[in-house]
């Protein structure tokens, strides 16, 4: 692995890109601490500390995970990327279910294109509108308890919020694209895993303050529980990596075709359906779904939708139930938009292929879709149990759920997806240059 990391920088291209992609990430990082004016920085951070440890931090929580801790200290970069992954995962649906869409992207690269500036449109109006909330939600001290965040209320605030906020967000967007064209790896991911790995120090000195091991009198953690945290994690990775890589291949035969002298087909390939299409985007539907009730009870004083909110809270029997079959539905209700087994078949049947004893057509659709529906049972159940995993470590092992968010949930599934791409990105410039890569198959042997 080491040698390989040492070959990246021997590769001018790669080089290059790698550090373009460092700069950017840095950039991004120091952008997260430049302040919102008008803010009370140590106001907020109180409030934040008193949250997080009640039913309700864990929406902050959330949102402060993907922001990379902007949120708590409301900088520029507060929103993060958010509303541009919103954007996104709105444009995908409405791509399948809108006939126009669903042809604008079957144009290549200029209805890419064009796609991908309806979502940035959509970015920048998701932004305005939730910019605009977060400054009235500022102003209101009632729901800070009584702590005074904004200095000087009114519109004057509140369109300099809106204003810095939405031009923060633009801003990691285009950082994202940056990286795409000119670094290594997804930009936009790559962004907000280095909000999540940004929480890991603090997470570790959390961990030691709990461990306590020069005043055993304050611990609260001891060795041996620390070792099972330490397997678990390794666990928790490895089988994110197993089943994040799992495929099930469809062997696809091609019958031969003569054109004028030359021969077409007659290969064997296969077709690869993935155990765990729709990945974390299941994750954060539950989580928005789960969550809303909570939300709308801080602004509704009804007695019986109280009750109701209060059984979806983190920790709840009802919450945990609840939570996993709707990780389980939108598993299948995602891969039922990006997957169409019809237009496969077709495609297939046009081109002259066939999955061998299956029938062309008809036949082959139905039976894509068996296959497709008993898979994605297996990884939306894993799906749902890595959700839920957290929960069961802060209840079992009393830990912070900062330190319990490291052994699932959506954090570990974009750490491990985006580590895995990025490898593979940086592996492909390595065995092109005929360096050996980080990911070792036996087959490539690479120079010294």
């Amino acid at each position: 692995m080491f040698s390989a990391l040492v070959n990246s920088f021997k590769i001018p291209d790669l080089k290059r890109r790698l550090i373009i992609t460092g700069a950017l990430v840095a950039v991004y990082r120091i952008g997260c601490y430049v302040p919102t004016p008008g803010i009370d920085g140590s106001a907020l951070a109180e409030f934040f500390s008193r949250v997080s440890k009640t039913a309700g931090g864990t929406l902050f929580g959330i949102i402060n995970m993907f922001s990379g801790g902007a949120m708590e200290r409301l900088t520029i970069f507060a929103l993060g990327i958010m509303p541009y992954i919103s954007s996104s995962i709105i444009m995908q649906l409405l791509t399948a279910v809108i006939p126009a869409l669903e042809k604008m992207a079957k144009e290549g690269k200029a209805g890419y294109e064009k796609i991908n500036q309806f979502t940035r449109y959509g970015t920048v109006a998701l932004s305005l509108i939730q910019s605009f909330f977060i400054a009235l939600w500022l102003e209101n001290p009632a729901r800070f308890e009584g702590l005074k965040i904004v200095m000087q209320p009114g519109w004057g605030f509140r369109i300099l919020t809106v204003l810095t906020l939405t031009t923060g967000t633009i801003f990691i967007m285009w950082l994202g694209e940056q990286i795409q064209e000119r670094g290594i790896g997804n930009g936009i991911s790559l962004v907000i895993t280095a909000g999540i790995i940004s929480r890991i120090p603090t997470a570790i000195h959390q961990l030691f303050v709990l461990i306590s091991p020069f005043a055993p009198s304050r611990r609260q953690i001891q060795p041996f529980t620390l070792l099972i945290m330490a397997f678990l994690l390794a666990a928790v990775v490895l089988l994110v990596i197993l089943v994040t890589q799992g495929q099930r291949k469809i062997p696809v035969q091609y019958a031969r075709r003569i054109v004028g002298r030359k021969i077409y087909g007659g290969q064997s390939t296969y077709i690869p359906l993935k155990v765990d299409t729709s990945g974390v985007i299941a994750i954060i539907f539950a989580q928005s779904i789960i969550l809303f009730p909570a939300t709308l009870a801080s602004f509704i004083p009804n007695p019986g939708f109280q009750r109701l909110a209060q059984g979806l809270i983190r920790g709840h029997v009802l919450y945990t139930v609840v939570y996993a079959l709707l990780i389980i539905f939108f598993c299948y209700f995602y891969t039922a938009i990006v997957f169409n087994p019809r237009d496969l078949s077709e495609n297939m049947k046009k081109y002259g292929g066939f999955i061998p004893g299956i029938r062309p057509g008809t036949p082959t659709t139905e039976y894509l879709d068996f296959i497709m529906t008993r898979i994605t049972l297996a990884g939306a159940i894993f799906i749902a149990c890595i959700a839920i995993f957290p929960d069961f470590i802060m209840a079992w092992l009393k830990v912070p759920y900062l330190v319990a968010s490291f052994f699932g949930g959506t954090g570990i599934l974009i750490i491990v997806g985006v580590m895995l791409d990025t490898l593979k990105q940086i592996e492909s410039h390595l065995l092109t240059h005929h360096y050996e890569g980080f990911l070792k198959t036996g087959h490539i042997k690479g120079r010294k």
